[in-house]
């Protein structure tokens, strides 16, 4: 018996050293050596070392576990570091984040000579090019017009006559000047090259293709760089190529003699690449800053499918082809284009506790493929016919980001040189988590999803806000769902889901749900749900300023919100969008454009008053809703908590966390930015008998305020109500209805005073007719209306 046991330990011991993987130690530093053995007492100089190292030991152990140490230091790349699918296990540890830099940028060094007073010149190598100047490990500006201005709006300074005649004129070369310039609707940017002069004296310009809703080029928000005569402020450089001169204006206190020089060399720094059928997995990547890279707005582009983006696939560190790999506790800054992309097939990423501002685009992607995706458009205008569609639902093969986690991340400033950018970006993905990261100071959305395929997406305890401060149109969250259900002209699109209502969860076949974050956009809407957006489930997020706006979609549940100084803005919803909007907190009446249909169910909201929830029960809405002060508790320091005895407990509406927005992570939640204190408007004072412009059917009306309306309009009285505005397409105006200029005075054989005299009768009429007394022209009509 003795013997058996003694056996049987031994196969278990033995079985358990045949599992246990070998772990590899390979270390990095400064003081180390090309010929060194990587041992922590001799370490390599470079990580590109030791990665060389740690493949030459997967070829001899494939199992081998492979942790590679970097020591405090500067790490300059001459190419990116690629990690593919035999380095699976592999770990690339810094010592701490602001102590270990991976560069993209090489010193410079030289003699510098002076050109004129303020700007001095160095020879550089022949055939060096770069687009960034690092001095001091500060970004230098490039030479623009107009000059950099950070209190400026747009471009950081912009001007009309950016790349007018005249200025082109004044220029000695004015070939490879960069033009950037706003989208005419302001939805994002353009950037062009100039590559020469036409006859007339105008630019002929190389590029455009940053955005997949092309537009003439803005015609005020403009800057040009890299021009040598518009060298003339401190903290500018140009580099003449073709004679290898730079050319620099340094700040006052700037010693050029000791200050460290460095130029942006490579876009991207670490590539880790392997492919569906052979991924790379386990790669652990933390405690690293990143900086120093080129520019990428002049690299091929992309359309995600029928969004508003185009995009650069392509990264610092970029992911394509992974499983379980982790990226955490990193700084990424000064960086010339995307950050973290996770492109293609990726499942299990955690992206987590890292830093990243000062990037030239987006902070985080997730970007399919385009060929798993069933009958793709990728215009604005493009549709498959729909004897072609593929009606299969969900994606059509598994090049697609999945089961990911961005968590704990501190973004901004980002989308310092492209304009559709984001904080995270989503599109051609599925099953993305998006939690506690604060994401501030952007040109456009802080988190955007470009596209209903495939859902499942979570948001939650984000805090999103100062953002669409370049563009327009947007919000902190914006998404779009122009996914096959979605046709360009709304006519062919009503009857596409008059026939199928269902269509659209062949592409979002999960639902994305956004909860418990707090937005806040003064540029835009706070959560923008735009073209097509569907099967979205929005709860406990606190709306700052903007409110929610929810276009044309499908299966859209929004309850239990608080939306602070505004409403919902329910725009062009379809006739059957099934869309319930219910125990929700608004501050003012709903702001609907062009409704066909008002959803499943609106109904159980506090309003702030009784015009606001007027207004929504003429459509037979609302009908237990209520209004009154909802006695928040502290909304100065934006605790928006309310009181046990409030009337939005009456609607069925429950308290929310208000401290757990945000970063968590101890050393970035103590530097990052939170939302200003909110000032609420004094809404609940508000009713019928002072509002001003009250919309109606699509119209607009107002109360005879005055003798000198009474007088205008012929009056006998200072009562009635008057159409400040018609809308053409309105039942009431239709079939010679009403016009603007009409004073209604009576209406259903009741006087009318003011608008709520005739709310009140609209009420209490259900016959969808409604007999009219009004003045026209200064005499007495009588008419019938459609109210319905």
């Amino acid at each position: 018996m003795k013997n058996i046991l003694l056996f049987l330990l031994a196969i278990v011991f033995a079985t358990s050293c045949a599992l246990k993987k070998e772990t590899v130690y390979l270390f990095v530093a400064k003081n180390g050596e090309i010929t060194n053995d990587g041992s922590e007492e001799k370490p390599f100089s470079s990580l590109d070392d030791a990665v060389k190292r740690a493949s030459e030991i997967k070829a001899r152990t494939p199992d081998a576990e492979i942790s590679i140490n970097i020591s405090k230091g500067d790490y300059y790349l001459s190419s990116p570091i690629i990690i593919p699918p035999n380095l699976s296990g592999l770990t690339i540890k810094g010592t701490d984040a602001s102590k270990v830099k991976i560069k993209g940028s090489k010193i410079l060094t030289g003699d510098w000579q002076k050109h004129t007073d303020d700007i001095y010149v160095m020879s550089v190598s022949e055939g060096l090019d770069f687009d960034q100047l690092v001095v001091n490990d500060k970004a230098q500006i490039l030479a623009r017009y107009p000059n950099y201005d950070e209190s400026s709006q747009y471009w950081q300074g912009y001007a009309a006559d950016a790349i007018s005649k005249e200025r082109l004129a004044s220029w000695e070369k004015p070939q490879g000047a960069i033009f950037n310039v706003l989208h005419s609707g302001r939805w994002g940017g353009f950037h062009y090259l100039v590559s020469g002069i036409n006859k007339d004296g105008t630019a002929i310009l190389e590029g455009g293709h940053q955005n997949n809703r092309y537009s003439k080029p803005h015609e005020e928000f403009r800057m040009v760089e890299n021009v040598f005569e518009e060298l003339d402020s401190p903290g500018e450089w140009y580099l003449d190529a073709s004679a290898n001169k730079l050319y620099f204006w340094p700040q006052k206190e700037l010693d050029l003699n000791t200050a460290d020089i460095e130029v942006s060399q490579l876009k991207d720094l670490i590539q880790i690449v392997g492919t569906l059928e052979n991924p790379v997995r386990d790669v652990n990547i933390s405690g690293i800053t990143f900086e120093n890279t080129k520019r990428t707005f002049m690299e091929d582009f992309e359309p995600l499918l029928r969004s508003d983006w185009t995009i650069y696939r392509g990264s610092v560190l970029f992911l394509e082809g992974t499983e379980n790999c982790k990226i955490e506790n990193n700084e990424f800054t000064n960086l010339g284009g995307n950050a973290i992309m996770a492109s293609k097939y990726n499942d299990g990423l955690l992206i987590k506790g890292n830093h990243i501002h000062e990037c030239g685009a987006s902070a985080i992607s997730f970007i399919g493929d385009p060929s798993a995706v069933r009958s793709p458009s990728f215009t604005y205008k493009e549709f498959v016919p729909l004897a072609e569609i593929d009606t299969v639902a969900g994606p059509q093969n598994e090049l697609y980001p999945r089961n990911c986690l961005v968590e704990d991340n501190l973004i901004y400033r980002i989308g310092r040189i492209e304009k559709q950018t984001a904080g995270v970006q989503i599109s051609m993905a599925m099953d993305i988590t998006v939690k506690n990261n604060s994401i501030y100071d952007v040109p456009r959305a802080g988190i955007n999803i470009g596209d209903g395929t495939w859902g499942g997406h979570i948001l939650e305890f984000n805090d999103v806000f100062n953002t669409v401060l370049e563009t327009s149109d947007h919000g902190s969250f914006n998404s779009w769902g122009r996914d096959r259900f979605w046709h360009p002209n709304r006519n062919i699109m009503d009857s596409i889901i008059a026939a199928n209502p269902t269509m659209y969860e062949w592409d979002a076949i999960k639902t994305t749900i956004i909860r418990n974050n707090r937005f806040r956009c003064d540029h835009g809407w706070d959560i923008d749900l735009d073209d097509g957006s569907s099967n979205y489930h929005i709860y406990n997020n606190l709306l700052l300023h903007n409110g929610l706006k929810l276009r044309e979609g499908l299966n859209r549940v929004v309850e239990n919100n608080i939306i602070v100084n505004n409403s919902l803005h329910p725009h062009v919803w379809f006739e059957n969008s099934e869309d319930v909007f219910r125990h929700n907190i608004i501050s003012d009446g709903y702001k609907d454009i062009r409704l066909s249909g008002w959803g499943k169910e609106l109904d159980y909201n506090l309003f702030p008053n009784e015009l606001a929830l007027m207004k929504s029960q003429l459509y037979d809405r609302d009908e237990h809703s209520i209004y009154g002060d909802p006695m928040f508790k502290d909304p100065e320091n934006l605790d928006f908590t309310v009181a046990s005895n409030s009337p939005a407990i009456e609607i069925g509406f429950e308290n929310f966390p208000m401290h757990q927005f945000g970063v968590q992570k101890p050393e970035l939640k103590e530097i990052a930015k939170t939302p200003e204190g909110i000032e609420l408007a004094n809404t609940s004072e508000v009713n019928i008998e002072n509002a001003l412009i009250v919309p109606w059917l699509g119209n607009e009306l107002k109360s005879v305020e005055s003798e000198q309306e009474q007088s205008a309009y012929g009056l006998s009285k200072a009562e009635g109500v008057i159409l400040v505005n018609i809308r053409k397409d309105s039942p009431a105006v239709k079939n010679d209805g009403l016009k603007k200029g009409d004073v209604i005075i009576e209406a259903a054989g009741k006087k009318i005073k003011t608008v709520k005299d005739f709310f009140q009768v609209n009420l209490e009429n259900k016959t969808g007719n409604l007999d009219l007394t009004i003045m026209r022209n200064q005499s007495e009509k009588n008419i019938t209306i459609n109210t319905k």
